[in-house]
């Protein structure tokens, strides 16, 4: 029984591993037990979340993400998904962040920001598209953007060293993060080395690229 759900994490991501012949209901059941008993671990984290052992459909996860919700402090950034090609690709839990709870946590922009676009948010900012070059992206919150960073990204533009950036692919031609520049070369050659979505994080006095997910 103890493995009909299994929870891994990692700093910055939650990956919900679910028996692929069990009943649905007795599978939440097991996970709002697990969840309670680990609930003091997960205090005020924002983590992206995946899923293992079975293909769940839009309600499913909806529910799950209720129950994480009803049992923890984590606020899930996106869901982390594999196409039918094996991809890694990720997109925003919208309906979650969006719901009544959450509307005042932060802004959403739908679509690709182009050339010399520029758009600012005074909490954090999840982009469902693009960031191509020479256009900027400024928040005092956390960036995370459901796409590619080419241009310019400024999180915890108030100084706020514990914001993060995070893209599917990154390759910016800026990056800082509170009163902190990230070098360039360093970054490109970090996110050369890092398969799949990349979260750039303050460790010190420098900026560093991890995985989203192990």
């Amino acid at each position: 029984m103890d493995r009909l759900v299994t929870i891994r994490s990692s700093r910055y991501g939650l990956d919900i591993g679910l028996d692929p012949d069990a009943d649905m209901d007795m599978l939440f059941e097991k996970l709002d037990e697990k969840l309670k008993d680990t609930s003091h671990f997960f205090r005020n984290a924002k983590m992206a979340l995946s899923f293992s052992g079975r293909t769940l459909s839009r309600t499913q996860e909806e529910d799950i993400l209720k129950i994480i919700g009803k049992n923890t402090q984590i606020d899930v950034v996106c869901i982390i998904e594999k196409d039918e090609d094996g991809k890694v690709e990720y997109r925003s839990a919208v309906e979650h962040a969006a719901s009544e709870e959450h509307k005042d946590d932060g802004m959403f922009y739908r679509g690709t920001l182009g050339r010399r676009q520029v758009l600012e948010s005074d909490s954090d900012l999840v982009i469902l598209g693009d960031v191509e070059p020479e256009a900027k992206v400024l928040a005092k919150g956390s960036i995370v953007i459901m796409g590619s960073l080419y241009g310019y990204a400024y999180a915890g533009s108030d100084g706020n060293r514990s914001a993060f950036i995070s893209a599917l692919f990154l390759q910016p031609k800026g990056l800082w993060i509170g009163d902190i520049e990230a070098n360039r070369h360093i970054i490109y050659q970090e996110s050369l080395s890092i398969p799949g979505p990349k979260i750039a994080v303050v460790d010190g006095n420098r900026i560093y690229l991890d995985p989203l997910v192990d």
